[in-house]
């Protein structure tokens, strides 16, 4: 064998090696390539929000023979979340994935004590040489959902009950009224806080007030589980769901926007195997991903509906922005103009503000 044939063949093993150092030298006596931590706000068995990410994070470790430590319940601003990363700590976990949006805060200076730890944090406005915020472009299906809404309104008036007046929130309400005006200019939402991530008490109550003193005649949602569609299918009122398709409702039920959690939960895994987590401040996939789509139509959308809803996906696959062209806030100030669109950066962690269309139930 001549010699550089046998340079040949030791470059090729030398990359086998490496690529496997790479990929499994992370591995345990467990078997587990990575151990991950996940904190939750709710039960691994809930519907909606909490049922969605479990089923989404089990899915991607099983996938990738990744140990899950799930800790569930854990109360936003009552420092279980601090106990949990400690004890996160103590298992030797190399990742930790913070599923509620407020978990950040109260972690944001937290972090720099577990270096050896990637925290990935749901739609964080806080960023840290080992915390990345982790989403999904939720908008771009929220602007489908308006599409929907806007074609099926009879009346204009649109009801949308709303947990937290905060960064993530403001910004599917203002693409779910883009898409709402993309089809219906003169429509209205109106928007009710219920001021939790979950309270059935104050969610059917502010659907009943829109429906009755607002006139509302379709309703959607930002909030942990479907109490919305609930209230709104027992007075007979089309709504639009979020987070998963469910079932036991009637046809004035239309469909939900939902993500393929597993796929980005198995994204971020994979980074941490290969040794590129925490490269970027935001890791945000969408669309062009197949993770988040407009699903379960019932059999009240027509097939006219339909193909409205089918052309702004595939507009926004094919580049159009949801956020672009001329915006302005429900103050009359402009917030982009017609050659502009707004960036990732702007909607991540400045749109502190509602697009015309927009106003608050009082």
């Amino acid at each position: 064998m001549n010699k550089r044939k046998m340079l040949l063949i030791a470059g090729v093993i030398f990359v086998i090696v490496t690529v496997l150092i790479i990929l499994f030298g992370g591995r345990n006596n467990t078997g587990a390539s990575i151990k991950v931590g996940f904190i939750m706000s709710g039960k691994t068995t809930d519907a909606g929000w909490n049922g969605m990410h479990y089923n989404g994070i089990k899915k991607a470790c099983d996938n990738l023979n990744a140990e899950l430590i799930v800790k569930e319940e854990v109360e936003e601003y009552s420092g279980m979340c601090a106990q949990a990363i400690e004890e996160l700590h103590e298992e030797s976990v190399k990742v930790i994935i913070l599923s509620s949006y407020n978990y950040s805060e109260e972690v944001k200076d937290l972090v720099r004590e577990y270096p050896e730890i990637s925290f990935y944090c749901n739609s964080s406005e806080y960023h840290d040489n080992n915390m990345t915020s982790y989403f999904v472009r939720y908008y771009q299906g929220r602007y489908l959902a308006g599409v929907l809404a806007g074609t099926m309104t009879k009346n204009g008036k649109i009801g949308y009950v709303a947990a937290m007046d905060n960064l993530e929130v403001k910004r599917g309400i203002n693409a779910f009224t883009l898409g709402v005006q993309s089809v219906n200019k003169d429509a209205e939402i109106v928007v009710a806080w219920s001021g939790k991530w979950e309270d059935e008490t104050t969610e059917k109550s502010l659907v009943r007030e829109l429906v009755e003193k607002e006139k509302v005649d379709i309703l959607s949602y930002h909030q942990n589980k479907p109490y919305v569609i609930e209230e709104a299918d027992a007075m007979g009122v089309y709504t639009i769901g979020y987070h998963e398709v469910f079932d036991g409702f009637s046809d004035k039920y239309l469909g939900s926007v939902v993500c393929d959690w597993q796929v980005v939960y198995q994204e971020i895994i994979k980074e941490c195997l290969q040794g590129r987590s925490n490269m970027a401040n935001n890791f945000w996939i969408g669309m062009e991903k197949d993770v988040v789509m407009l699903s379960g139509y019932s059999d009240a959308v027509s097939e006219d509906a339909k193909e409205t809803v089918k052309e702004a996906r595939e507009s926004i696959i094919a580049g159009k922005e949801v956020f672009s062209g001329k915006i302005f806030d429900n103050e009359g100030n402009i917030r982009c103009k017609d050659d502009e669109m707004l960036s990732d950066d702007v909607l991540l962690e400045q749109m502190d503000w509602f697009v015309k269309g927009v106003r608050m139930y009082e």
